[in-house]
């Protein structure tokens, strides 16, 4: 039972910080896109929302499909968790072209190059959407937990 309840709490955890971080990313791009040298603490906050994700993934498919919360029959058949799925796979999807530039702004910062920052607008918007989709995931789970179902 303190399994259960401790691997819980890590998962909800995981959202705040993942949502923490990629609104601080995406302000930071914001602030990027209007003079201010800002890709430290953009690279930083990327990296706490990519070991949140990583700690998400795995929380959640340990609940999911291991033996700590209802079943993965219950999940399968769960149109919330259909939902929450479908925000995650929004999530990466629209994650991929800021991972993409950002793994390209290591490699450049590495050998001392200039970064490429004329996306940073619509990478702060990413952002901005990503974390209301964490929000919107958040919901969906509140829903699980209570068994809402539709029809």
């Amino acid at each position: 039972m303190l399994g259960h309840w401790f691997l819980a709490a890590i998962h909800l955890l995981a959202f705040a910080l993942a949502f923490w971080a990629v609104l601080t990313r995406g302000t930071a791009f914001s602030r990027l896109a209007s003079g201010t040298d800002e890709a430290g603490r953009i690279l930083l906050a990327d990296n706490i929302w990519g070991v949140s994700a990583l700690i998400l993934l795995v929380t959640g498919g340990m609940r999911a499909f291991g033996s700590y919360e209802k079943g993965m029959d219950y999940y399968l058949h769960q149109p919330l968790f259909h939902l929450k799925m479908t925000l995650f796979v929004l999530i990466l999807l629209i994650e991929l072209a800021p991972m993409i530039t950002l793994i390209r702004w290591r490699i450049a910062k590495a050998r001392g190059a200039v970064l490429d920052t004329g996306r940073s607008k619509l990478f702060a918007r990413i952002s901005h959407v990503e974390a209301l989709l964490l929000v919107l995931m958040v919901i969906a789970a509140t829903g699980m937990a209570r068994g809402v179902t539709f029809g």
